[in-house]
């Protein structure tokens, strides 16, 4: 294309913009338990730092229960100051601690489609069930099948 003047006009080529990736808290994690890499290195990285999901996995470790408690107690310090605590007073290792997860009851899944009850007020009703009530249920709920 050609302006006014007869020059050939170029127009500019959007440059791409480059997005940082993302910094897990499970990567936070890794870095205070084992590789010891200091991951906050400007403001952008330290606005990942999520204190929360961090001090959750530590809780789950028998050596660094009590150093996760202590950053829980002291919520008002910056993520910076919190994570260099951490990366510092943990000693190294490998650590594979289990999550706990919430354990499912056949029973209220049950209760529930029986009589349409919340999880909540199947947990109520659930110590007044006895067996005789809960094989019932499961015989009436039973459709047929394979299984």
């Amino acid at each position: 294309m050609k302006n006014a003047l007869g020059y050939e006009v170029v127009e500019p080529v959007a440059a791409e913009v480059y997005k940082k990736p993302q910094i897990s808290p499970f990567d936070f994690a890794t870095a205070i338990n084992h590789s010891k890499e200091n991951l906050i290195v400007d403001d952008w990285s330290e606005r990942q730092y999520n204190a929360f999901i961090v001090n959750k996995s530590l809780s789950y470790g028998a050596d660094t229960v009590i150093y996760a408690n202590e950053m829980n107690s002291r919520p008002h310090l910056e993520r910076r100051l919190q994570f260099d605590f951490l990366i510092n007073t943990i000693r190294p290792r490998k650590r594979y601690n289990k999550w706990l997860k919430a354990e499912t009851v056949d029973a209220l899944e049950l209760i529930q489609k029986y009589y349409g009850y919340s999880i909540d007020k199947a947990r109520q009703v659930l110590p007044l069930m006895t067996d005789a009530h809960l094989e019932h249920m499961k015989n009436k709920m039973n459709r047929g099948g394979k299984t």
